[in-house]
């Protein structure tokens, strides 16, 4: 999980992070959080689907931390070496670009959870409320990848794959859903 941070930190070592350091770092950062929240998301339908693959699950909190890290280097990217931490830039920056508006929204919404993620934190908020907290992690991924797409310039669809697994990753879902409701009824109209 810390791979990307590794290579960032040798290429910056090295010198080879490109014409541009301060994109490819951003770049980096961005996609290694919209990777690791599309990983969080994978591991209940990859479960769902074979009995042998529940020993996942030990792994979601994980992944699901490691997208507020790479999150939280995205955004201190854009504070530090895009904006020097002015404030006053950052604000006209977050009010003049709605990809940041949304970004800053996934972002929280990361924060949100990692706070929250804690044995002691379950136990404090109860388990549905703490449930329904963690459903942010759909709306952190969506901001991720609306973020992803008003940053890219018109025409340019390489956000289309995180998207389609997105979308897949939403349905199955939703699927599943359908699938347990159709259960229950059918279970109480033989009942």
């Amino acid at each position: 999980c810390l791979a990307p941070l590794g290579l960032l930190v040798y290429q910056g070592l090295t010198n080879t992070l490109g014409p541009d350091p301060v994109a490819t770092i951003t770049h980096t950062t961005g996609f290694w959080t919209l990777y690791f929240l599309l990983i969080t998301l994978a591991i209940t339908p990859f479960r769902r689907l074979n009995s042998h693959l529940a020993w996942l699950i030990r792994f979601r909190r994980m992944s699901g931390l490691y997208a507020f890290f790479y999150g939280t280097l995205h955004l201190f990217t854009y504070v530090w070496l895009y904006s020097g931490f002015n404030v006053p830039t950052m604000l006209h920056d977050i009010a003049k670009r709605r990809f940041i508006m949304v970004g800053m929204l996934g972002w929280t919404c990361l924060f949100l959870l990692a706070v929250t993620s804690t044995a002691w934190s379950i136990r404090k908020l109860g388990g549905k409320r703490w449930t329904m907290l963690h459903r942010l992690i759909y709306v952190a991924a969506i901001a991720g990848v609306i973020h992803y797409w008003w940053l890219v310039k018109p025409g340019v669809l390489t956000p289309w794959k995180v998207t389609a697994v997105l979308a897949a990753l939403l349905l199955a879902r939703v699927a599943w859903n359908v699938r347990q409701a159709a259960r229950k009824r059918k279970i109480a109209v033989t009942a």
